[in-house]
C-alpha cells in the first residue's frame, strides 16, 4: 500500500511538472525572444493619434494627412512626434502652412528641420502653429494677437476681407472634429527669444 502512495504521488509530481513545463514552452512561444523587437516597434506608434476611426469627423490631424498640400507639414509633424497632441479633445486651431509655404523658406532648411537634433526646434515651430480654441477666420478679426502652444504670442492683423496670422494669410478652413484648420499660404516662425 505504501509503494502505491509513493507511485500515485510521484506520477502525480511528473504529470504536474509537465503540465507546468508544457505551459511555459507554449508561452515562451507565442511571446518570444522577438517580443521584445515587436514591443519596441509599436512604442512609436502608440496613443491616440494611431487609433483608426473611419465613423466620426476627421480630427485636425486626419485633414493634413488627406491633404495633399500638407505633405509636408504632415513629415514635420511625424520629425517631431507631434501626433498624439494634435488628436486631443481641443479644441485646437492649427495654422497649416502648404507645401508651397514650406519650399518658400531658404533652401535646405525644411532639410534641417527635420533632422533628429533639431527635433527641439521643429516642435517650438510647429507648436508656434497651433492655437487652444475653435474660432472661424471672421471671428479671428476681433483679435490682436493669439497664445500659442509654444507659449509665445502671435500678432494677428486684418487687411480688408484676409486675416493674417503671423504674416501668414489665411487661405481656406476646414472644420475638424477636435477644432479647425486655417490653411496658410506662408510657414510662421516665432520670434527668438
Amino acid at each position: 500500500m505504501k509503494s502505491t502512495i509513493k507511485l500515485s504521488t510521484l506520477g502525480l509530481t511528473l504529470l504536474l511538472a509537465i503540465h507546468v513545463g508544457c505551459k511555459d514552452r507554449a508561452q515562451n512561444e507565442t511571446t518570444g525572444p522577438d517580443t521584445n523587437a515587436s514591443e519596441a516597434i509599436l512604442e512609436s506608434n502608440k496613443g491616440q493619434a494611431f487609433i483608426e476611426d473611419d465613423e466620426s469627423t476627421p480630427n485636425v490631424l486626419q485633414i493634413a494627412i488627406g491633404s495633399p498640400d500638407h505633405s509636408t507639414l504632415v513629415a514635420a509633424v511625424k520629425a517631431a512626434q507631434l501626433e498624439n497632441a494634435l488628436v486631443n479633445a481641443g479644441p485646437l486651431m492649427v495654422f497649416a502652412p502648404t507645401n508651397e509655404a514650406f519650399d518658400a523658406l531658404p533652401a535646405g532648411t525644411v532639410e534641417d528641420l527635420l533632422k533628429p537634433e533639431n527635433k527641439e526646434a521643429l516642435a517650438n515651430i510647429l507648436k508656434y502653429h497651433v492655437t487652444p480654441g475653435n474660432y472661424s477666420k471672421d471671428f479671428l478679426k476681433k483679435f490682436k494677437k493669439l497664445g500659442q502652444a509654444n507659449n509665445q504670442d502671435v500678432p494677428v492683423e486684418v487687411k480688408g476681407d484676409d486675416v493674417f496670422v503671423g504674416g501668414a494669410k489665411i487661405i481656406a478652413s476646414v472644420p475638424a472634429g477636435n477644432g479647425i484648420v486655417h490653411v496658410v499660404d506662408k510657414v510662421i516662425l516665432p520670434p527668438a527669444q
